[in-house]
């Protein structure tokens, strides 16, 4: 199985997914290590990423997932996944082996997360983009980003009897 970390930027996606790939035993991959040194400009210079942009991107996190899930092995993948269309590219046809947990959390909360960190290179106008972007999932495991990351993840392990 694959598991697939997603929400807003400051929601806990890689603090999660760290955690739960240490939990399971398996690789964790951090998407934003996969964007190109112009995407993370671009975010940085607070303009928002348009699909041509991350189109090269998400083609590489499917590819990544698909290599892992033909390999047999599992994996934890944090990744903001916004839009449904995204979701879509990086599962390919491999959606029964995916499973997608949504950190949910309001504008407020996220953007005083945001605020608390420093080395996070997305601004508020980005933060506010995302919102606007976020299409919510609809096949997800959704979690409040209020609890405690240890708590979040027991709570996936829980709902999916790993």
């Amino acid at each position: 199985m694959f598991y697939i970390v997603m929400g807003v930027s400051g929601s806990g996606k890689s603090t999660v997914g760290k955690l739960l790939s240490d939990r399971l035993d398996c690789p964790f991959y951090d998407a934003d290590d996969f964007h190109p040194f112009s995407n993370i400009e671009k975010m940085r210079r607070g303009i928002a990423l348009e699909d041509s942009d991350r189109l090269p991107w998400l083609l590489q996190l499917g590819e990544l997932v698909a290599r892992s899930i033909n390999e047999k092995k599992s994996g934890v993948l944090a990744c903001s996944a916004l839009k449904e269309k995204y979701r879509e590219i990086i599962e390919g046809k491999n959606s029964q082996n995916i499973t997608w947990i949504y950190l949910y959390g309001d504008y407020k909360t996220i953007h005083q997360r945001l605020k608390d960190r420093t080395n996070h290179f997305l601004n508020e106008e980005l933060l506010c983009s995302q919102f606007d972007t976020l299409e919510e999932p609809k096949d997800a495991l959704t979690i409040d980003v209020n609890l405690e990351p240890q708590k979040i993840v027991q709570q996936i392990i829980e709902l999916e009897k790993v």
